[in-house]
């Protein structure tokens, strides 16, 4: 059982989830400020601005680098994680979401005069813009280079 306690004494996964949790909080801050209205869905959802994805992964990266060196091989592994979370979010997820927004328009436009033809919405804000992963980027090594100052 102690060794599930150590889990909460792991700095560097406390403060890139952290990185994590602040990030889902200033979508909320954002969505206020671009549509006057609170939603609390932005919570819990992917997309939008700043990425919690890019934020948790360069925060976990950093406190990798810093706590077993910046040439170690678990370094080496974070950093490439992180590179293939950041890409997935802005290139793979973000033109899936492209194709939902295609195809609800399609199924708009085709069925518009059935109103028995119920089908779901595609979700299509998956993934993040260039801009959205840099910014989460930037937040997740604030935030590590925040908690190392507050030690």
């Amino acid at each position: 059982m102690q060794d599930i306690g150590d889990i909460f004494n792991n700095r560097v996964l406390l403060v890139a989830l952290v990185a994590c949790f602040v990030a889902q909080g200033l979508k909320l801050i954002v969505e206020v400020i671009k549509h006057r209205k609170i939603d609390m869905r932005v919570l819990v959802t992917t997309g939008g601005m700043p990425s919690a994805h890019s934020a948790l992964v360069t925060a976990l990266a950093a406190g990798v680098g810093q706590t077993l060196g910046w040439a170690s091989p678990d370094f080496a592994v974070a950093v490439i994680f992180a590179i293939i979370v950041m890409y997935d979010a802005a290139g793979v997820r973000q033109a899936a979401g492209k194709q939902a927004r295609i195809l609800n328009q399609m199924i708009d436009e085709l069925f518009h005069e059935k109103p028995e033809f119920s089908q779901d919405r595609l979700k299509e804000l998956l993934g993040h813009t260039p801009v959205q992963v840099i910014a989460g980027s930037a937040l997740g090594i604030t935030i590590y280079w925040l908690s190392r100052a507050a030690y």
